[in-house]
């Protein structure tokens, strides 16, 4: 059964989303974002670009229903680059550093989300207004080619997996690369 029932508008299920994951109204005003990475709390400013990308990306929570969990962002982020974060570069940004943490905790289910999303359409070419957040959730699952799984697998599909999961580890490794880089120039 899905969490998100196919006749609520985007704008209620956005808001049963919110509810359910403790939100409150998605932090769209907040300063400062708070995530907690295990025993660590790191707060970082909530600049206005991550802010319009979050919008998307709290729909797609929704429409996709991946869970808030390490592992659920994980997959949404695979999900979010294989769909094309278009011209958004926060969405760019933070997605493949995700994808690229999710290849650590569940590698099978980042796949399966990307190949999902290479499917699939997203939300970032869209402009998130009225009409939108009136439309019903299946009705716009059904637009975005969320209701029909893919057929199969191409190569160009695990190629592209192969690509985009490089460039996650790659941004997500290279401060801890330069620090080493200039503990060694040091040492």
């Amino acid at each position: 059964m899905s969490r998100y029932a196919d006749h609520l508008t985007v704008r209620d299920a956005r808001t049963q989303y919110f509810r359910v994951n403790k939100l409150g109204d998605g932090g769209y005003t907040d300063r400062w974002i708070r995530f907690k990475f295990g025993p660590l709390t790191l707060f970082l400013p909530n600049a206005q670009a991550r802010i319009r990308a979050v919008r998307f990306h709290n729909v797609h929570h929704v429409l996709t229903e991946y869970p808030t969990s390490w592992s659920g962002e994980a997959g949404i982020s695979a999900w979010e680059i294989a769909s094309d974060c278009t011209h958004n570069s926060v969405a760019w940004f933070i997605n493949l550093q995700v994808m690229a943490i999710g290849l650590l905790l569940n590698p099978v289910a980042v796949y399966r989300a990307f190949i999902r999303g290479r499917h699939c359409t997203n939300l970032y070419r869209s402009e998130l207004n009225d009409a939108l957040f009136s439309t019903p959730i299946g009705a716009l699952r059904h637009r975005l080619g969320l209701t029909t799984l893919p057929s199969r697998t191409r190569g160009s599909d695990r190629l592209t997996f192969v690509g985009w999961s490089l460039c996650g580890v790659l941004m997500l490794a290279a401060p801890l690369l330069g620090v080493i880089v200039g503990l060694s120039i040091l040492i």
